[in-house]
């Protein structure tokens, strides 16, 4: 929709909800079996509605690499400056020494994943898991549905996010009220470690609402029902 062009957001779909919470270290891997458990819950759900329901997994929206040598690069900078002007030490020689020393320490100090991630601002986190989903919602020809009934189940697991884009064809058929719920209960399952059943739970729930409101009229499926991992 127009609206969302500006904001970095695809035209062919609307912003329904997302929910970020805490992020940790912790992955939550699947296996092959898992992963067959999403495809089947999709196949299942679509055997009952037109939509065509995709499926996203990214472990991390961005890796973040710049933040950390920004800080190392502001601290490093900073601190040696702050006590040369308040207590003229060190001197110049001394003020270009421990700058590079202090640089060097707090790259090697934030090479650790539960540091850095202190250091990622909220609401950068989930700019970049928010414009990731928009990305993946055009990469998967979501836009490209029969009767634009695509709906996309993103999850950025690092940055606990999660959100539920969908073309226009199904975003006048669903109460925004009823999504936000969903997404609500998915984060706090990644937040758990749940993802799997996360995800199986709230396609299922998807589907309740989908065959109610955008029941199936005719046989097709237009995209993969395999989970797509972005690692």
């Amino acid at each position: 929709m127009p609206e969302y062009v500006g904001r970095g957001r695809s035209p062919e779909c609307r912003d329904n909800n997302y929910k970020n919470a805490e992020e940790s270290e912790g992955m939550t891997p699947l296996n092959e079996y898992e992963r067959r458990q999403v495809a089947e819950a999709i196949a299942r759900v679509e055997r009952r509605t037109d939509a065509q329901l995709v499926t996203v997994l990214a472990r991390r929206a961005d890796d973040y690499a710049y933040l950390p040598l920004f800080w190392a690069a502001v601290l490093a900078l900073a601190v040696p400056g702050l006590l040369q002007w308040l207590l003229g030490w060190p001197g110049i020689r001394g003020l270009l020494i421990a700058n590079m020393l202090l640089f060097i320490g707090l790259c090697l100090l934030l090479r650790s994943p539960r540091l850095a991630t202190m250091l990622i601002p909220a609401a950068l986190r989930r700019w970049r898991a928010s414009s990731l989903a928009r990305q993946q919602f055009r990469e998967q020809n979501l836009q490209g549905t029969e009767g634009a009934t695509g709906v996309l189940i993103f999850v950025a697991e690092a940055e606990r996010h999660v959100e539920i884009l969908v073309d226009q064809g199904i975003d006048h058929h669903l109460d925004a009220q009823a999504r936000a719920v969903l997404v609500a209960r998915f984060a706090e399952q990644v937040r758990q470690g749940r993802t799997l059943q996360g995800f199986v739970e709230c396609i299922e729930a998807c589907g309740e609402l989908l065959c109610e409101h955008v029941p199936r009229t005719h046989a097709r499926n237009e995209l993969p029902n395999r989970l797509v991992i972005l690692d």
